[in-house]
């Protein structure tokens, strides 16, 4: 097993991976994962995820499912996050 880590600002990401995975891959998820955390929160931060793990798991799987990530195109993983947050408001009225 390697450990995979990466730190943006106050935030620290660890994975385990496989010794016959890619690590260069598991960084660019990690990238993708904050990426999409920061649209989401306007800079994201822990407080963020704490308060908000709900929408921080629902992120996550749409970047990986079963430990793979099968869509790579942002603009797609971002809309489908922003179609789900709509879903999201109008249950609540």
């Amino acid at each position: 097993m390697i450990i995979v880590t990466k730190r943006y600002a106050s935030l620290y990401f660890v994975t385990g991976i496989d010794k016959e995975e890619n690590e260069l891959l598991t960084l660019d998820i990690i990238h993708q994962f904050v990426e999409l955390l920061d649209k989401n929160f306007k800079n994201v931060c822990e407080l963020d995820i704490i308060f908000n793990f709900q929408k921080a798991y629902y992120i996550l799987d749409e970047v990986l499912v079963a430990g793979y990530m099968l869509e790579t195109n942002k603009k797609q993983l971002a809309k489908l996050v922003d179609d789900q947050g709509l879903l999201m408001e109008e249950s609540k009225e």
